[in-house]
C-alpha cells in the first residue's frame, strides 16, 4: 500500500464527503487539515480495499471490517445519530453532532450535549440496527 493515496481517490473521496455533506446538512471541520488528513485516509483504504474505511480506528483486520459495513463512511454512527468520530461533518463551528446519541455512547460522555443545528436532515430513521436508550430514530 502506497502511503500518499492518488489524487483521483482524493478527489473521489472529496466529492462523495461534499454530496454527503450536504445532504445531511453537516460541513466540513473548519480546520483544512482535518479535513484533508481524513480525506486522505478514506482515499488511502479505498485504493487498498476498494472500500472508504473510516481511518480514525484502529482494526486487527481492516478486510473483515470493510466487510461488515459498520465502518465504511458514512459509517453507521454517523448515518444513525449524525455523529461522526473522524471530525469530517461538523457544526460549523467545527463540534460533533451528538444531540441523537444514546446518553451512554462515548461521544456524548466526550463531548456532552451538543445540539444538531439542522436536526430535520441527514439521518437513516428506517436503519434497523437495534435501539438503545436515547435513540430517536423513529422520529
Amino acid at each position: 500500500m502506497e502511503d500518499v493515496p492518488s489524487t483521483e481517490d482524493v478527489a473521489r473521496m472529496r466529492h462523495f464527503a461534499e454530496h454527503y455533506a450536504g445532504k445531511t446538512g453537516t460541513a466540513f471541520h473548519p480546520d483544512p487539515e482535518v479535513t484533508e488528513a481524513v480525506l486522505r485516509g478514506l482515499a488511502r483504504h479505498r485504493a487498498e480495499l476498494g472500500r472508504p474505511l473510516c481511518p480514525c480506528r484502529f482494526y486487527p483486520d481492516k478486510r473483515e471490517e470493510a466487510r461488515r459495513r459498520t465502518w465504511l463512511c458514512a459509517c453507521d454512527d454517523m448515518k444513525r445519530f449524525k455523529y461522526c468520530h473522524c471530525l469530517l461533518f461538523v457544526r460549523p463551528d467545527g463540534l460533533p453532532i451528538t444531540e441523537h446519541l444514546p446518553a451512554e455512547h462515548e461521544g456524548r460522555a466526550a463531548w456532552g450535549l451538543v445540539a444538531d443545528p439542522t436536526s430535520g436532515s441527514g439521518r437513516e430513521s428506517g436503519r434497523s440496527m437495534g435501539s438503545g436508550p436515547g435513540d430517536r430514530t423513529g422520529e
